[in-house]
Parts: structure tokens; sequence; C-alpha cells
């Protein structure tokens, strides 16, 4: 039975989804968010691992929402509160040499003068590129269809930020961009360790490895996600970054927004080839003038939507839009504080990297390719616990890592393989805190496949399908999806596979509710 009437219901409850729900229910429209989780965040929440233990269940740093949505959705005083921001990051040695990041600054007692004086070169030419990507990241993707003055304004603008670089600069960004992370940073950087650290940046939640094309590009992305924050750079929420979430969702809710959770979505009502509303698992029927999805594009199109509704065409790209993840994520519960090589006690909140060199990465990388288990991971790790004690009971800490590379493993081997290589990542830490085995109380390692069950995204994918130049800008995901509408009228999308792609932006919710607006065009 059809038991609600909306003006729109949007599918899945995590930050974009609650973005969106927020500014539409801001421009007086009555809206409902169905989750199907007990509760509200996808991968950006708060959950207990341990008794009296909380992590950062998916997502666990704040780098890329822009500053303009903070203010505008007014989240401080909705209980967002940062329990650190400008967080250093700091690459670790087994000898326990560290390099330090810190302010646009590199510093390391083996980073000779040179490589410092080239990291500040680095730094503002790619700052600069990214800049003039920016705007492309934070609006819209253009509209390449060309049939008005508006859509041809669109694309002389995009071609004018790059053409304000400068001759010499534009025709740099063009030559870069087109090439691998690893030959760029050949022709800066001689320290070894550091290359590794900077192309950490660029391979992050991604599928590939420093020497593979596009690599440049999302490495631009993350700095363009860095200069829209408002100088807070790498921040920790206070609670986890389930705060934020909540947050999010008390600033729908006070817009008039109405959210439910444990809210299965079964399917999408479609009524003469336009959405209609939804139909929840437990046979409740909802009905809405449109729908917007915060699902992947695979979850949405293959299985919340009858096919029938679709082209093949459209069918076979998003049936192969490259969506298997292959970032892992561990989490620790410690006894006490871990000792890593080359850190002193002051700097355990520090961003920590895994990375001794780009020869690394890449072995790393490569026997995921064919579905096998790395034998050494590079890591991204944060101790959230050392600036927000909420989140432990006295002494304690908790540890989370980023885990690249790990197989989409939907093997029957899958329970026995994740056991293993969680004890192989625990002696890799050992090598570089010794004794943090010993001080383990609990552990738990999500694979890309536990991350599809547990966050519902179709192959564990954090950007939901691969930032890549095929599905990138007015690609992303495909052509027909790229400005956040669909085939099908009345129904939207707005999560991290769309436009301009993954992390924790908001920036997929906001568009899709300017979309929704404007009627869709």
């Amino acid at each position: 039975m059809t038991s609600q009437q909306k003006d729109i219901v949007i599918v899945g409850g995590g930050h974009n989804g609650l973005v969106c729900a927020a500014y539409l229910a801001r421009a007086g429209r009555s809206v409902l968010v169905v989750e199907a989780a007990a509760e509200i965040g996808g991968a950006a929440r708060t959950r207990e691992l341990a008794p009296g233990a909380r992590v950062s269940s998916g997502a666990h740093l704040l780098h890329a929402m822009p500053d303009d949505l903070i203010n505008d959705l007014n989240l401080t005083a909705h209980g967002l509160k940062l329990s650190s921001v400008r967080l250093n990051t700091v690459s670790l040695n087994n000898t326990g040499s560290s390099i330090v990041f810190a302010d646009n600054t590199v510093s390391g007692a083996e980073v000779t003068a040179k490589d410092k004086a080239a990291f500040a070169r680095f730094d503002k030419d790619m700052n600069r590129f990214a800049k003039a990507l920016r705007p492309v990241f934070d609006k819209l993707a253009p509209d390449v269809s060309i049939e008005t003055w508006g859509q041809r304004l669109e694309l002389l603008g995009l071609g004018w930020t790059l053409r304000k670089l400068g001759r010499y600069h534009m025709r740099e960004f063009l030559r870069v961009i087109g090439i691998n992370f690893y030959d760029l940073l050949d022709e800066y950087f001689d320290n070894a360790q550091l290359k590794a650290a900077i192309a950490m940046d660029a391979l992050l939640g991604s599928e590939w490895g420093a020497r593979s094309m596009g690599s440049v590009l999302t490495y631009l992305y993350r700095l363009a996600g860095y200069q829209r924050n408002g100088g807070m750079g790498l921040a920790l929420p206070e609670g986890g970054m389930g705060a934020l979430s909540h947050a999010l969702a008390k600033a729908a809710e006070a817009a008039g927004a109405e959210i439910r959770t444990g809210a299965r979505v079964k399917r999408i009502l479609i009524d003469d080839d336009r959405a209609t509303g939804v139909e929840l698992e437990n046979g409740e029927r909802i009905a809405a003038g449109c729908v917007v999805s915060n699902a992947d594009p695979k979850q949405t199109f293959l299985k919340l939507v009858n096919p029938d509704h679709l082209d093949t065409g459209f069918i076979r790209r998003i049936r192969n839009l490259r969506s298997k993840g292959k970032a892992a994520k561990l989490h620790l519960v410690l006894s006490g504080a871990p000792a890593f090589k080359g850190v002193e006690a002051a700097n355990l909140g520090s961003r920590m990297l895994i990375a001794p060199t780009m020869d690394e990465i890449e072995l790393a990388f490569n026997p995921c390719k064919y579905k096998r288990y790395p034998t050494a991971s590079v890591m991204e790790i944060i101790i959230a616990s050392a600036h927000d004690s909420s989140l432990v009971s006295s002494g304690q800490h908790v540890l989370s890592a980023v885990v690249q590379y790990l197989p989409y493993d939907d093997t029957p081997e899958e329970d026995a393989n994740r056991t293993a290589f969680l004890e192989t990542v625990l002696d890799q830490l050992e090598q570089y805190a010794p004794g943090i085995r010993a001080q383990v109380m609990a552990a738990e390692l999500l694979t890309p496949r536990d991350i599809e069950r547990q966050f519902g995204i179709s192959g564990g994918h954090w950007h939901h399908v691969e930032l890549a130049f095929e599905t990138f800008l007015f690609n992303r995901p495909v052509p027909a999806l790229a400005r956040h509408c669909s085939p099908i009228s009345g129904l939207y999308v707005c999560g991290a596979g769309c436009h301009p792609g993954g992390n924790v932006t908001g920036i997929a919710g906001r568009n899709a509710a300017q979309q929704v607006l404007r009627g869709g065009h």
C-alpha cells in the first residue's frame, strides 16, 4: 500500500544523500530519506569495535568538503566539532628515518636541500593546475550537447580556466595530465621515500599504481579538495566521521526533511517512463514527484530499476563500469600508545604513511591485478584517539588504516585469506612500531568484499566508480548520468559515482539538489 506522498524521496542516507536532502528541504520541498542501515552515514559512520572503543568505520579523514557548504548548512551549530585540523603527514621508515610534511614544507634527515627546493616548486606547480581544475570539480559537469548559447558558454568557460594558466603552464598541464605519477615525480625528486609519500595521495582508494595512466589526475583531484576546505587541511571530526553525518542529518531535519533508517528500498517505482516513488522491502510504497538515488550506479540501475525501462547500450555501460575496490580498511584497538620508529610521542596524532619507495608501491599493486594478495602493503594510518579521547576508554587507542592493495575476493577461501592477510599486516606494522602486536586488544580487516557488504557499495570501491579519464567530468560515470539526471524522467543520482567523484565532499549531493530544483537540464 502507499503510505506517504512526498515531493522527493532520496534512496540512501550517506553524506551526499543527506546534503541533497538538506538543500532540497531548504528550498521548500517535502523530502524523505530512506536508509537501509540502522544508522545514517553510509561509509562516513562511527561504530563500536570493542567495548568502549569506537572507530570511523569507512572514511576516517575530512579534507575535501567545501567550507562554504559547511557554513551554508551551519554544521557547527548542528554539532560538528573538529578535534584536530591541519594534521601533519609523516612518512615512516623501518629504520626510523621519517619525513614530515607540514604546511607545504617537507623535512627529514635524509631530505636534501635540493629536494626541499624541488618540493616547493612541485607544490606550486601542482596547486596551480588543481586551482585551474577546481571550478570543474566543484560545479555541475559541463553539458557537451552544445545546443544552446548557455551550453557553449559553459564549455568556453572550461577552456578559459585552462587558458588563464598562461602558454607555458597550459602546455605543461596538457603534458603532465596524461602521464603517470611515477615518471612525473622522477622529474622533480631524488629521494625515493619522498616520492613514494607524495604518490600515496594520488593512489589512496584507487585501483591502480604509480605507473598507471591517470594517477596525475587523481592527485590534482585531491589537491582541489584541500583548496576548497577553508584551510582545515586534514581534519578529524570529534566523535569520528559519524559525527559529521549526524550534523548533516540534523541540518536536513532542521530544514524539514524526514529521515527513516532500517528502510531498505526494494525497487524504484516507474510509471509511464517516470519515477514515481519507491517500494520498500516490507512492501510499503512511498509515492514521490521524483526520486534521487545516493546508491552507486550499479545498485541503482541494475538492481533498483527494472531494466525494461532502460536501453541495452546504457545497461551495458553501467555493467562494465570499473567498480571493484582495491583498498581495505584496518581497525585496531590498542591497550596503549604505539611507538612508531622516528615518530615522537607528541606527533602520534599525525597521518602516517607506510610506503618506502614507488617500486614497493608497484610491488604491492601488481598481485591484486591477478586476484592475489600482496606480501607487503602500503598504508595510510590514523590514530584518531590521540586527538579525541571520547573514542576510547582511559589509556587505550584506536588505529585506523587504509591498506592498499587487496583484490576483490569472492572465492570460497575469502575468510581464510582475510585472516592470513591480517597477520601479514600486523607483522608489517611490527616492523615500524615494535611491540604493537602485543598491544592489540581487537582487530578487524575489511576487504573490498566486506566493504561491499557492510556499506552496500557494489565492488567495495569508495569512489563507487574508479576516477579515471573514461569516467571523468562529462563521462562520469557515463555520459547519460554526468549531470545527475538519468534516462528515466524524475530519477536523479547523487552518490560518489557521480561527478566529481568520491571522498567526503558533499558536492555531488549539492549539485544534484540544484538539478532537481531546476528540473534537470
